[in-house]
C-alpha cells in the first residue's frame, strides 16, 4: 500500500512539525554541549584568584582538563541514552560518531589531567613524579577510586581502537562497555572529594550532582525502564523465519498493540531474543516491512554468532525490542524524486521506503550475484502496484554489471542531481557511493544514509 499525504492534510502537518523539531535539534545540540563546557570553564575561573608560577600554571591546567574531562563523561552518557528526539533527529550513526570521537577528547583530557595535577604537585612539593604519584594515589581520598576508574577508561579506549575493535564480536565490545559506567562512578567520588573546585563550593556540587543524575536518569529510563515495560507490555512473538537469499532470512514477530512503537520505515528496533544463547544481548536490525498493528519483520545476513543463530528460532520464542532508533526516515525527503540505493543486506529499511514514500522513487539495488537479491519478488511487485522503477545490478554475469560510478548511476538515472537518494550497504559501497552521487552533481544535503555496520 503506498501512502499519500497531501500538503493539508493532518498528516501532512504532523509531517511538518516533526521535520521542524528534528531540524532544529543538530544545531541546538552542538550549541547546548559547547555552552555546558563554557559553564565549566567558568566554573574554574570564578574559584581561581591568581595562577603564579610554573606550579600553578600546571596544576592550572590540570584543574580545567579534569572539569572538561568529568563534563565529557557526561556528554558521553548523554549521547548514548538513546533519547528519542535525539535519535530521530540527529540519527543513531551521527550520534554513535559524535560518541565516538567525543570519547577520544575525554581520554585525552583525562591523561592530561592526569600528568599535569601530578607534575604541579610535585614542583609544589619539590618531590619526584613517581614520590608524587605514589603519595596522591594512596593519601588523597577516594583517589585511588578514581586511578581505577581512569584505568577503566584507558581500557576501553584501547578495545575501541579500530584495529582491535575488528577482531572481537560486537556483543563482546558493547559488554564491555558497561565498564565505563563503573569508571564514571568511581571518578565522580574522586572529582568531588578532591576537586579544588568542588570542597566547599555547595553550588558547584549540586550542579555537578544534577547533571550526572540528569543523565543516569535518561540512562534509566529510555536504555533499561522502557525496554522492560515494552517487553511486558507487547508480547512480542516470534511467528515464522523464512530464507530469503544464501545466508538471508526473514524473521517474521507478532504482538500486541505493535502501533505503539511509532516504527517509521526505515528504522531500527535493537531484538533481544529471550532463547539460549540470545538473551543477553540485544543488536540492532532494520524493520524490512513496515509495522503493522500486531505484526514486525527483519530481515537479517549471517554476519556473526547472533545473526547467525536468528535462523534457528523457534516460533514463539519471547522477544524483547528497544526503539526504534535512526532517522533515516521519509522525514529527510526535500524534493519529489527519490533514488534509493542499497547493496547487499542494505535492501532492508529500503525495501519498507520503497513501499511507502510518496512521489517518483527509483529503486537500485546491487548484490554480488542474482541469487543474493534479496526479497526481490517483493520488491517486483511493489514497483508494479505504484509504477516505479527497479534496477538489479549484480557483479556476476558481467552482462548485469554497472559501474558505482557518475556515469554508470546517470545511466540509470539520467535526472540523477534532481534527486533525493537514500543509500544503505557495506561502507565500502556507502563511500564508493557517496563519491559518485557527488560527482553526478547531488548535493551533499540530499544523499542521506545511516551506517549500520555493527
Amino acid at each position: 500500500m503506498v501512502t499519500t499525504v497531501t500538503p493539508t492534510s493532518p498528516a501532512s502537518r504532523g509531517l511538518r512539525h516533526r521535520r521542524a523539531r528534528r531540524s532544529l535539534a543538530p544545531l541546538l545540540a552542538p550549541l547546548l554541549i559547547w555552552a555546558g563546557a563554557a559553564g565549566v570553564l567558568a566554573l574554574w575561573w570564578s574559584d581561581t584568584t591568581s595562577v603564579i608560577g610554573p606550579a600553578g600554571w600546571l596544576t592550572g591546567a590540570g584543574r580545567i582538563s579534569g572539569l572538561l574531562a568529568g563534563y565529557g563523561c557526561a556528554v558521553l552518557l548523554a549521547l548514548m541514552a538513546r533519547v528519542p528526539l535525539l535519535d530521530h533527529s540527529l540519527g543513531t550513526d551521527r550520534l554513535a560518531r559524535w560518541h565516538a570521537m567525543g570519547g577520544r577528547y575525554t581520554i585525552s583530557l583525562a591523561l592530561t589531567h592526569t600528568l599535569l595535577i601530578i607534575w604541579g604537585y610535585s614542583v609544589t612539593s619539590h618531590t619526584t613524579v613517581v614520590g608524587q604519584t605514589a603519595t596522591l594515589v594512596l593519601h588523597y581520598p577516594d583517589l585511588l577510586k578514581g586511578t581505577v576508574g581512569f584505568l577503566l577508561f584507558l581500557a576501553t579506549a584501547v578495545l575501541s581502537a579500530r584495529a582491535a575493535r575488528r577482531r572481537m564480536s560486537y556483543e563482546t565490545w558493547h559488554y564491555l562497555h558497561f565498564a565505563t559506567y563503573l569508571a564514571v562512578f568511581l571518578t565522580f567520588g574522586h572529582q568531588l572529594s578532591n576537586g579544588a573546585d568542588f570542597v566547599g563550593n555547595r553550588p558547584a556540587q549540586l550542579a555537578w550532582y544534577t547533571l550526572f543524575l540528569g543523565v543516569s536518569a535518561l540512562l534509566a529510563w529510555y536504555r533499561f525502564a522502557v525496554p522492560l515495560r515494552r517487553g511486558l507490555r507487547h508480547g512480542l512473538r516470534v511467528a515464522a523465519v523464512h530464507p530469503e537469499a544464501p545466508g538471508v532470512v526473514s524473521v517474521h514477530l507478532t504482538g500486541r498493540n505493535l502501533d505503539e512503537f511509532r516504527a517509521e520505515p526505515g528504522q531500527f528496533l535493537r531484538w533481544r531474543f529471550l532463547t539460549r544463547g540470545l538473551w543477553w544481548t540485544a543488536n540492532p536490525y532494520s524493520l524490512s516491512a513496515p509495522a503493522t498493528p500486531h505484526a514486525l519483520r527483519i530481515t537479517v545476513k549471517t554476519a556473526g554468532g547472533h545473526s547467525a543463530a536468528l535462523a534457528g528460532l523457534a516460533p514463539g520464542t519471547r522477544v524483547w525490542a528497544e526503539g526504534p532508533y535512526g532517522g533515516f526516515t521519509a522525514d529527510r525527503r526535500t524534493v519529489p524524486k527519490v533514488l534509493l540505493l542499497g547493496g547487499g543486506v542494505g535492501i532492508t529499511p529500503l525495501r519498507a521506503l520503497f513501499e511507502t514514500l510518496p512521489g517518483q522513487v527509483t529503486l537500485i539495488y546491487r548484490a554480488r550475484r542474482p541469487e543474493d537479491l534479496a526479497l526481490r519478488g517483493e520488491l517486483d511487485a511493489i514497483a508494479a502496484h505504484r509504477g516505479a522503477t527497479v534496477h538489479y545490478v549484480v557483479d556476476e554475469p558481467a552482462r548485469f554489471s554497472s559501474p558505482l560510478t557518475a556515469r554508470g548511476l546517470s545511466s540509470l538515472v539520467p535526472d540523477l542531481a534532481a534527486h533525493d537518494v537514500y543509500l544503505c550497504g557495506p561502507p565500502g559501497m556507502t563511500r564508493a557511493a557517496i563519491d559518485a552521487l557527488r560527482d553526478a552533481g547531488v548535493p551533499g544535503r540530499r544523499i542521506h544514509h545511516e551506517s549500520f555496520a555493527l
